[in-house]
């Protein structure tokens, strides 16, 4: 079973690449300001493509308070990079398709369960309704997703991991904690 992180643990740093850049370290990219971590499935779900445009609908709440929001996917990030230019995503997008961060905060795939969940389901519907498709499969079929709110000082301020693989934390309760 998977270790999961918890109010007031240390935020685990990690090297990371986006679409556009690699090497890069999360203490240093993060600074003085606090983080906001929201762990999903790969570009080509709709569901995480819905999550992903509620992330950018509201990111003026973020930028507000001086927070740094970090997306993570399980995909190459040569099939983000393709896919659209770093305007449409106003957020690191953090590539990992060996799941390493994932692995790192502990964030696990669910069983069947979990995937088929009527939730879920109501969710991919809800997307394709919008006008999300279904694209490249990559990752983990059944990972469900994970957010994280880091203080300014690296510490883990709110912690939430997902029942089912539409299980993300608004917005509002994210900016809450901050």
């Amino acid at each position: 079973m998977e270790m999961k992180l918890g109010v007031g643990d240390t935020a685990p740093d990690f090297s990371f690449e986006t679409p556009g850049k690699s090497g890069l370290r999360f203490y240093e990219e993060c600074g003085d300001h606090p983080a906001v971590l929201v762990f999903l499935r790969y570009l080509g779900c709709p569901v995480c493509q819905m999550e992903m445009v509620e992330l950018r609908r509201n990111i003026d709440l973020f930028n507000q308070l001086g927070a740094r929001v970090f997306v993570f996917l399980q995909s190459d990030s040569a099939v983000v990079a393709s896919s659209a230019g770093p305007e449409e995503w106003p957020y690191s997008i953090v590539c990992d398709p060996g799941g390493k961060i994932f692995v790192l905060y502990g964030v696990a795939p669910g069983g069947l369960l979990k995937y088929l969940h009527p939730a879920g389901l109501m969710a991919a519907v809800k997307a394709t309704l919008l006008g999300h498709r279904h694209g490249k499969f990559e990752g983990k079929e059944t990972q469900v997703p994970a957010a994280f709110v880091i203080s300014s000082e690296k510490t883990i301020r709110f912690a939430h991991y997902g029942r089912t693989i539409n299980d993300v934390p608004p917005a509002s309760v994210l900016a809450g904690h901050i």
